[in-house]
């Protein structure tokens, strides 16, 4: 099957929006065992028709997302009717979804706005429960006669109209024309603490030996996606490779991220963390509590960049400080010791080192961490790390060492060393 998408808005093309649909319905088709042929971006205006003329001569199924709204510049729906000669027909049907959906708003259905229910004769309505807009799919069997064979859906801009409509209303079509056996499965092991390179030289050349399998690698935040798809045996079989390899380096299986699969572990055991924070400035509290849920699992946490925020509010001796410095494995266990003693949560993670550019020393250079974890009734776990480079890059690895650290608590695996 041959998919083609054209994204359009002008906004994707000056790069004050980047373009997340793209992402991810290409996502949602290889799980499908479909990947997407070409993807165009065009500016707001009457260029869509060019660009869909231009696809639906290549493709099977052409998916157009951005330009269903009210605004002049808005012209997908009359650009793909002029292209199919189809004339435009008020639709009672989204006439009312409008007239509800503005209600509740307390606003009228401007005329503007009555575009949105003008729909090509012989397409089909796709309704959009989160927004005004609603989708289009127009069959094949509509463009036959300039000699396409290209199915044509017309989707909404914004991501929380798009997805839903699209897991909703296109990927049932999708299924249905997949001939048999075509199905394919995509699986993702998301494995942190281990570089790219580094897994390419552990396993790359093991998996290139399983027949029917692809493979492909994503740097994401703070790990690297190892992509894996094909018929269900091979992927398996090359599954079993990389978690030989890495097992507890992998965070998840299903493209959760470290901070999701935390905050489940916690939320299952009924337990809180909290957290100590210096250098990462409160980053690791930040992509915590960026998890729906997350209130469950977090009360509060500490951002004590200063030294005396340090003994004022952990609870650090001052000695400790002057004898091995701030940036040490002992302030750091102090640290997490003492947000678990005052917070009441059942763990606590603790961060102190040098981001830099400046405040590094032979001994502590730029980039040098102390991560610390301590636990109820359980011995308090000290790594040191070193992560060199851009200030948001240091700060970034940091919070990820420091949540593998809590995760290997929550799993019963051990530290890495």
């Amino acid at each position: 099957m041959r998919v083609e998408l054209v994204n359009t808005g002008t906004e994707l093309l000056l790069g004050d929006t980047v373009n997340t649909n793209a992402a991810w319905i290409g996502q949602r088709l290889a799980a499908l065992g479909v990947q997407v042929q070409r993807q165009t971006i065009v500016p707001d205006g009457a260029v869509i028709r060019v660009a869909i003329a231009e696809a639906a001569q290549r493709a099977d199924v052409v998916l157009v997302s951005g330009g269903l709204g009210p605004t002049n510049d808005d012209l997908t729906r009359e650009s793909t009717a002029e292209l199919l000669s189809l004339p435009l027909e008020l639709d009672d049907g989204v006439m009312a979804h409008l007239h509800d959906y503005f209600s509740k708003r307390g606003k009228p259905v401007s005329e503007a706005t009555k575009r949105q229910a003008m729909v090509p004769r012989g397409a089909q309505v796709m309704p959009n429960p989160c927004g005004s807009a609603p989708g289009l799919y127009l069959p094949a069997t509509l463009g036959g006669f300039l000699g396409w064979n290209a199915h044509i859906f017309l989707l909404p801009g914004p991501p929380r109209e798009l997805e839903p409509m699209f897991k909703n209303e296109v990927e049932p079509h999708l299924r249905a024309w997949l001939p048999d056996g075509a199905s394919r499965r995509v699986l993702y092991l998301k494995v942190t603490g281990v570089g790219e390179s580094d897994i390419v030289e552990a396993v790359e050349k093991r998996l290139e030996c399983v027949p029917g399998l692809d493979l492909g690698y994503c740097i994401r935040k703070g790990d690297v996606d190892v992509r894996l798809s094909g018929g269900e045996s091979n992927v398996n079989a090359g599954a079993g490779i990389v978690r030989e390899a890495f097992g507890d380096c992998i965070v998840s299986e299903d493209r959760r991220i470290i901070e999701e699969v935390i905050v489940q572990l916690l939320a299952e055991r009924g337990e809180q963390v909290t957290t100590a924070e210096s250098c990462t400035g409160g980053t690791i509290a930040s992509r915590i509590t960026d998890v729906s849920g997350s209130s469950h699992v977090f009360g509060h946490g500490w951002v004590t960049y200063a030294n005396e925020a340090k003994q004022q509010q952990l609870g650090v001796p001052l000695t400790l400080i002057e004898k091995h410095g701030a940036v040490s494995q002992e302030v750091a266990r102090a640290m997490a010791e003492g947000a678990l003693n005052n917070s009441g949560a059942d763990h606590a993670l603790a961060v102190t080192g040098i981001a830099g550019p400046a405040g590094g020393t032979a001994e502590k250079p730029v980039g040098t961490v102390w991560i610390a974890q301590a636990s109820k009734l359980a011995e308090t776990w000290t790594v040191r790390r070193f992560f060199p480079g851009m200030r948001d890059r240091f700060k970034l690895l940091t919070s990820q060492a420091a949540l593998d650290l809590l995760r290997r608590r929550l799993c019963g695996l051990k530290p890495r060393a």
